[in-house]
């Protein structure tokens, strides 16, 4: 009977505790966060078709129609450490949401026990007790439902993230393809334009041998032969470097990679010398000459850019969110400037007795229960200075936000006027090319009839191998500018939103390890709009 009437008592007193609570704890401290506004952008950029431009952005490389950067930007995405390095980041940042959610139920939830032999005054006695003790802070500052809205805001700054290096790691392998192919291009023009000069130094020995020149033309020309032979080995380093920082990219060893990029790369195995007859060249229109060549044709692009697409940089999303999760830290920090209250109950066990004697549970029911009050007074300032600390930082990552949008504007600019005047730039490049090998041509044909000195032939030699150099390095520059415009739009990410977290081979390694419940399940990660 006593224990019944005992058990109400107890059962009325954690209910009203609870509802006091309850109605208390409908305060929240510290500042609520309001986005920033959208930045001004630069007015000289024209508002597009949305939807079309957006779908450009998407899968940007596809505009290149080449099938093998297409194959190393997938492997890319589904084996680059780095991607999976962001993606356990996000595993990590869920984990400690479900800390900060765990926090709001009663933080003290334990089961003690003892059992114990006493000594006193030359008497013995056993004692045993166990008990349930709880302990439950209330949320009445909104302590804790800061810290859910700071984990919520670095969980998904931790998404935005893992977005953004999908973007760099898409731009970089297709950045490291076109200088690949580009140093294959130029690797192909110098061999071609070693083939001719042999057929020159050829041309000058009979004529020495001949009488009709002297051993110093012989001399220049092999001079002339040379400096080009010599040129193959530094870019052949360009070609491997590219190679092996794909190879990076990828996850895999160079020797990997070169299966890969075996295909569009045929023209450096040409056999010149067996093609070249004479020394008199060819050349083609702008248009012909590209589709002979391994550097990927950039696609026309459309100078008018949608202002939306830079605002959704993942990048610029990642520095929102975390001015987000440092404002909620304000509130968390605040909270500690007022009376934490809290409950805590304990049931349990409890009973000495004599050795030899039994342990009875009839009479040795504990309980207790009640509210607690802590109040950190007379802190001299530590609190309210760290509060002030957690408001210097929140407007430090604000300017951080502002910051991050210049440097979009900044790259955006930078690639569309490197492109556009790339692009002039080429139209030059191509006219001085063709006027070069018209100078060749003719100066070897005048040459060989003694119309002209050898000096004046080796000079058209020379300037028509550099200005073929040059167009290429011009049409890689021109793939590479718009490369650096699709990465400046943040573009790249939406194509692989179909990729797990966290590759499944790595998710049984973890799995087999600790219990991870459904946090490493093969998931889809969807994108939403901060700016609404």
């Amino acid at each position: 009977m006593l224990q019944s009437h005992f058990s109400r008592r107890f059962l009325r007193t954690a209910a009203t505790a609870v509802a006091v609570a309850a109605l208390a704890g409908c305060t929240v401290v510290g500042p609520d966060y309001t986005p920033p506004p959208d930045p001004a952008l630069p007015s000289s950029w024209e508002a597009t078709d949305t939807a079309t431009h957006t779908r450009e952005v998407t899968a940007w490389w596809q505009q290149f129609n080449d099938p093998v950067l297409n194959q190393l930007i997938k492997r890319g995405a589904q084996q680059n450490l780095s991607i999976e390095a962001a993606g356990l980041r996000i595993v990590q940042a869920r984990a400690a949401l479900g800390i900060s959610d765990a926090l709001v139920f009663p933080q003290q939830q334990q089961v003690n026990g003892n059992l114990s032999k006493l000594y006193q005054n030359e008497q013995s006695f056993n004692s045993a007790a166990i008990s349930l003790d709880v302990g439950w802070e209330m949320d009445i500052w909104g302590k804790y439902a800061r810290g859910i809205e700071s984990a919520e805001a670095s969980l998904y700054a931790s998404i935005a993230s893992y977005r953004d290096v999908l973007v760099t790691v898409t731009a970089e392998i297709t950045r490291n393809y076109i200088n690949y192919r580009t140093a294959q291009e130029r690797i192909h023009l110098s061999r071609q334009n070693i083939a001719i000069q042999q057929r020159v130094v050829a041309m000058t020995q009979v004529q020495f041998e001949s009488g009709n020149v002297s051993e110093l033309d012989v001399q220049q020309a092999k001079t002339q032969l040379f400096a080009t032979q010599s040129s193959l080995p530094g870019l052949t380093i360009q070609r491997l470097q590219a190679r092996n920082a794909l190879a990076v990219l990828l996850g895999t060893l160079p020797e990997e990679v070169e299966p890969m990029l075996a295909p569009g790369g045929e023209r450096e195995n040409t056999d010149f010398e067996s093609q070249i007859r004479d020394t008199s060249r060819e050349f083609a229109d702008p248009a012909t000459y590209s589709a002979e060549s391994v550097i990927p044709v950039a696609p026309e692009l459309d100078p008018r850019i949608d202002p939306q697409l830079v605002l959704r940089r993942p990048d610029l999303q990642v520095a929102e969110l975390q001015a987000r999760a440092q404002s909620a830290r304000i509130g968390l920090t605040e909270a500690d400037l007022y009376p934490q209250f809290f409950l805590f109950g304990s049931i349990g066990l409890a009973e000495t007795v004599r050795p030899g004697d039994g342990f009875s549970a009839s009479n040795a029911v504990t309980a207790a229960i009640g509210p607690g009050l802590s109040w950190n007074i007379f802190q001299y300032g530590r609190i309210e200075n760290r509060v002030r600390i957690e408001d210097a930082l929140f407007q430090q990552s604000l300017n951080n936000y502002n910051q991050r949008v210049l440097q979009a504007v900044q790259e955006v600019s930078d690639a569309l006027e490197g492109y556009r005047y790339t692009l002039e730039k080429s139209q030059y490049d191509f006219s001085a090319v063709e006027a070069s090998i018209r100078a060749f041509n003719i100066s070897a044909n005048q040459y060989n009839n003694g119309l002209v000195t050898y000096q004046r032939l080796l000079s058209t030699v020379e300037k028509m191998t550099l200005r073929e150099d040059i167009y290429a390095q011009t049409r890689g520059s021109i793939a590479n500018q718009l490369v650096a415009l699709y990465k400046a739009l943040g573009g790249g990410w939406e194509a692989h939103t179909d990729l797990p977290m966290v590759k499944p081979e790595t998710a049984g390694q973890m799995k087999s390890r600790t219990d991870w419940g459904d946090y490493l399940e093969p998931e889809t990660i969807v994108g939403e709009d901060r700016h609404e």
